[in-house]
């Protein structure tokens, strides 16, 4: 029998996404929604489209050693994470666990290693949501990416061949893809001179940057040739960092054993929805057995949440730093 599809999220990316989507929420008390409220839909989305009980939600430790030992400044250039959205943090995860997500985090992994590990020790197919390209290169024929959709609430399968499609190399290709051009959100810079389409074309023709190192004549221009040549220890050093980890911490055994999903406890969902104030999430959860006199949805019982200000521009969001300097 196949094993469930095991459903790993990179918890910070879903909730700075979450946060920038819906700008100035608040509940009935004046405390900030805006990433609580979608990032509930977004479990109450999961529990319908991916019921399986195989899965874990995943967070950063903070910044971990071995990268800033070879990159000092790795991620220096990120601000400060809104305090409107560490308030709802502790809420967040609260509801992860309502809804029996088991919470994952481990010192010395970031979220993408620790995802990592649990996609390529489990032995079923894996999907991962969240849109880092880094994670683009676990794709194979068993694990994929759910990246959100275009629609409201709809996930898009990447596989292997959207990988290709999207960055125009192999998903085994993309960690020298990403070594070539750096990652300015992490503060890792690219090999100079060289973009999106230089560093596929190489690749394309090429297959690896070791094997291009290999070549006596390697079939690009002299021009790429000698930049690559000039900076090879630029790239050796972004293949270090952008390399995910592959083996499980030690005081995890397996990955079917630490990713498995319980039922949602929605009794405990719903008290916490009108605690939290976020009262349109009510006629989203399954109705419960209670009197007909009994009325969950009073406005006296429940505050009110307020609506979001409206803009007329797309969303920006850029995921600042939860940990501070202190890593």
């Amino acid at each position: 029998m196949m094993p469930d599809n095991l459903i790993l999220m990179d918890a910070y990316s879903q909730i700075f996404r979450c946060f920038f989507a819906v700008r100035e929420l608040t509940n009935g008390m004046g405390e900030p929604v805006n990433a609580l409220l979608p990032f509930c839909r977004m479990l109450l989305n999961l529990e319908k489209l991916h019921p399986g009980r195989r899965g874990a939600i995943v967070f950063d430790c903070g910044k971990v050693q071995f990268r800033m030992n070879l990159c000092p400044d790795y991620k220096a250039n990120r601000p400060p994470a809104p305090d409107a959205l560490k308030q709802q943090v502790p809420f967040i995860r609260e509801l992860c666990e309502l809804f029996g997500w088991p919470l994952l985090e481990e010192p010395e992994y970031e979220a993408d290693d620790l995802i990592a590990a649990l996609a390529l020790n489990y032995s079923g197919p894996v999907r991962i949501i969240s849109s880092d390209k880094d994670l683009a290169q676990l794709v194979d024929s068993r694990i994929a990416m759910l990246v959100p959709g275009t629609g409201k609430n709809t996930w898009e399968l990447r596989d292997e061949a959207q990988v290709t499609a999207k960055f125009a190399v192999r998903p085994d290709q993309i960690v020298d893809y990403l070594a070539l051009l750096g990652d300015a959100a992490d503060n890792i810079p690219g090999v100079p001179g060289i973009g999106p389409k230089t560093a596929a074309a190489v690749l394309n023709r090429c297959n690896s940057i070791t094997e291009f190192f290999r070549m006596e004549n390697p079939p690009v221009a002299e021009r790429i040739a000698g930049l690559l040549r000039t900076h090879r220890d630029r790239w050796e050093l972004n293949r270090q960092m952008i390399v995910l980890r592959t083996d499980l911490p030690g005081r995890l055994q397996s990955a079917e054993s630490c990713c498995v999903r319980k039922l949602p406890d929605w009794e405990a969902i719903r008290k916490f929805c009108m605690d939290k104030g976020v009262r349109s999430l009510l006629k989203d959860l399954p109705q419960p057995d209670v009197p007909a006199e009994e009325d969950l949805f009073s406005p006296a019982s429940v505050p009110e949440t307020r609506p979001a200000e409206k803009t007329d521009s797309k969303p920006v969001y850029e995921q600042g730093s939860l940990f501070g300097d202190d890593f």
